[in-house]
């Protein structure tokens, strides 16, 4: 599909003997959000990981199809590593601001990819604090440590710090399972508006989370995908039924 941010084809994965990815085929549109939903150990993870190729830093992965971005096969020898997660970024579970502060936590990418000019750095810093709906919340506080705000507040710096380096995609593996409901909900709203710039694919838990926020859904199960289609016809009318057993509770 030209109008495809991520195309993957036949993509299987290996932790040495075990496949924990199953020729997995999917196309993801820019600037779409795309949640990834299904029980613990389905292979979602896996999948996200693979998409910025984290997966490489385990022993024993062997990954056997294609990841292309914008056409690219980014499974190529010839990518660069840095270049790729600097273009597929990825937010974690929990918040994992460097102990340092504020300021030098959003800044650490442009610096570590060349940025000297303090001038630079400080307008980065503020756009993309803003970008991740926190600069009012921490204008009077970038050089005190990151560590002392909130848990919702150290998610949004994490966010923040993967905007300052200017990403195409955004990976977010179950960003909000960690914090209280308010802090989920204003981590929702950042979603939402965030599609506006950039393509993003969640891992959930959460199918709530996933009906309200994303645009497609993809069900994992056993390392296989079972369907994925636009959210509103996955939990309303699912194709297969295994799809439609999970959104109901009958399992997972």
């Amino acid at each position: 599909m030209s109008d495809s941010k991520i195309s993957v084809k036949k993509l299987h994965l290996f932790y040495k003997d075990f496949q924990a990815l199953n020729g997995i085929d999917i196309e993801v549109r820019p600037q779409h959000i795309t949640a990834l939903i299904g029980p613990s150990g389905c292979g979602k993870s896996t999948f996200l990981r693979s998409l910025n190729r984290m997966n490489d830093l385990i022993e024993g992965v062997r990954i056997e199809g294609t990841i292309l971005l914008e056409g690219s096969d980014i499974y190529s020898s010839a990518v660069d590593m840095v270049a790729l997660r600097k273009r597929v970024g990825m937010v974690f579970q929990r918040p994992n601001p460097f102990l340092m502060s504020v300021y030098d936590n959003v800044a650490y990418g442009p610096r570590i990819h060349g940025e000297k000019n303090k001038r630079k750095l400080d307008e980065i810093v503020e756009t993309s604090l803003r970008g991740a709906a926190l600069w009012d919340e921490v204008r009077d506080r970038l050089h005190k440590s990151a560590l002392g705000l909130s848990g919702g507040q150290q998610q949004r710096v994490c966010i923040a710090r993967l905007l300052a380096v200017q990403p195409d995609v955004l990976l977010m593996d179950e960003p909000s399972s960690a914090l209280d409901p308010k802090s989920t909900m204003k981590i929702e709203e950042l979603i939402r508006d965030l599609k506006q710039r950039y393509t993003i694919i969640i891992v959930t838990h959460n199918m709530q989370q996933a009906a309200r926020i994303s645009d497609t859904t993809a069900f994992f199960l056993n390392g296989t995908l079972v369907e994925c289609n636009e959210t509103e016809l996955i939990f309303t009318k699912p194709g297969d039924q295994r799809t439609e057993d999970y959104i109901t509770g009958r399992f997972g």
